[in-house]
């Protein structure tokens, strides 16, 4: 029975975890077809603060609960697929929180109702986002929602061992989930004041983040995460690469 509630758990925060990333994607861009967007609405004297609050609030979950220190401090010697479920349920919980709770500061920087850098912008917006989607099925998509796990749990099947993997667009930037993030963020064609703070508090975040990461990542894969990190950039590839 418990292997069977863990399975329906693991399935529950991989649903919320597609929801929330598909809510917050079609939210900052200007869909008409969106009830809600992130420039919709009136923003109060306190928007400022109330969006700062809640770019931290998402970025303090989703780096500080990855780290295996605090994980063992949180969970203990829970199974893997409740520790991995609980993380993906509370990162899609503050991904809606930003898109309901969200301060609109709408004053427009710049606005492409049409023509080339309207369809331009909406393109990298595109493609962007695509990226991101392709580059979790490049390591293992279910994996990194949870899925995996609580499969592994209901039938029985010990954790495997972490692999490094580089195939598809991780040959070309360590993080390619990030990178297709932060296009996303920024190619719009309207940019207010409001999505230029969430794209920059976002960003920052996904940089401090990867920091953290990429040193968890040394200390678990140890020389071959190094060589990689000396041969293949960050985000972008714009460093030559050793061949």
């Amino acid at each position: 029975m418990r292997q069977i509630l863990l399975f329906i758990y693991a399935l529950f925060a991989y649903l919320s975890a597609m929801v929330s990333v598909l809510v917050l994607i079609l939210w900052v861009y200007p869909w008409s077809f969106m009830p809600i967007n992130i420039d919709s609405g009136s923003g109060g004297s306190f928007a400022l603060p109330v969006d700062l609050a809640l770019i931290a609030l998402f970025g303090l979950q989703h780096s500080v609960m990855a780290r295996p220190v605090v994980k063992q401090a949180l969970f203990g010697a829970r199974p893997v697929a409740f520790r991995t479920s609980t993380y993906t349920v509370l990162s899609a919980l503050c991904l809606l929180l930003i898109v309901l709770l969200w301060q609109p500061l709408p004053t427009p920087l710049y606005a492409f109702e049409s023509g080339p850098f309207f369809w331009l912008t909406t393109l990298f917006y595109v493609l962007g986002w695509s990226m991101a989607f392709v580059a979790t099925f490049q390591i293992d998509h279910f994996e990194l929602f949870g899925l995996h796990q609580g499969y592994r749990a209901l039938r029985g099947i010990p954790e495997p061992e972490v692999r490094f993997q580089k195939k598809g667009f991780y040959k070309y930037v360590r993080h390619p989930i990030q990178t297709g993030t932060v296009i996303g963020l920024w190619a719009v064609p309207v940019m207010s004041t409001g999505h230029l703070l969430f794209s920059a508090g976002m960003t920052l975040y996904v940089l401090i983040g990867l920091m953290y990461e990429e040193k968890d990542l040394v200390k678990t894969l140890g020389s071959a995460y190094r060589r990689y990190r000396e041969e293949v950039p960050m985000l972008f590839p714009f460093k030559k690469r050793r061949s």
